[in-house]
């Protein structure tokens, strides 16, 4: 047997904990759906593909505790989203066959400069360290597909301060996870491990050090975080 040697000693591997058990699921590559739900202003015409953007894995924590307030910006805003975990790889997946792929769900938080994503793309430019910085993808316990079924039905919701700010429901997502996963299969292969966060609905506005965000997606997960102070 080979010992592979490292020039310096590689981070831990990401993971999160399982619902109702001590084991873990080990985080990949973390996919996200952009404008998954019909927003105020927004185009009726259901376009052809879903916005596919990423996050590193290194951004997830689990949705415990503190909220990691990023530098260098002043608007730094909350979107709650179903969270996919993927336990079987595959490509160019057809929809019939996609929640096969699917090994449990849970809730996250896509958090997000805004300030900093409406400046770049203005201009035309990537908007990716608008989404990327420590803590951005805080996700609750995986809760297995055995335990949950596959939810297509069930409220989206958060509150900040105990106002609510966003409410949907998964069935009004513009694309499904069936057609999330497929069309995002014949992008690029998905892996075991792989993390899809599927959208969130309108209703996003900032945070301010101290708030408290209650959120939680119907039937799989509710979370509960306090925002940090600013660095």
């Amino acid at each position: 047997m080979t010992c592979t040697s490292y020039v310096f000693t590689p981070e831990p591997q990401v993971s999160l904990p399982v619902a109702g058990s001590a084991e873990r699921f080990p985080v990949g590559r973390v996919f996200c759906v952009g404008r998954n739900y019909p927003w105020p202003g927004a185009s009726d015409v259901k376009p052809d593909a879903p916005v596919f953007f990423m996050k590193p894995a290194s951004a997830v924590v689990e949705a415990v505790g503190e909220v990691i307030y990023p530098p260098m910006t002043d608007e730094f805003c909350h979107e709650i989203e179903l969270v996919v975990a993927i336990g079987k790889a595959g490509a160019a997946i057809d929809q019939a066959d996609a929640l096969q792929h699917v090994w449990g769900y849970a809730a996250g938080l896509d958090l997000t400069r805004r300030d900093i994503q409406m400046r770049v793309k203005s201009a035309g430019m990537a908007w990716e360290m608008a989404k990327v910085f420590e803590g951005a993808a805080p996700i609750s316990a995986v809760v297995p597909v055995t335990q949950v079924g596959h939810p297509e039905q069930g409220a989206v919701w958060l509150s900040v301060n105990g106002q609510e700010r966003q409410r949907s429901t998964l069935q009004a997502q513009i694309f499904s996870v069936r057609e999330v996963i497929s069309l995002l299969s014949r992008l690029v292969p998905l892996r075991a491990g792989d993390l899809i966060m599927t959208g969130t609905p309108h209703g996003v506005a900032a945070l301010n050090p101290g708030d408290v965000i209650n959120a939680g997606i119907e039937g799989v997960a509710e979370l509960e975080m306090r925002v940090g102070s600013r660095p």
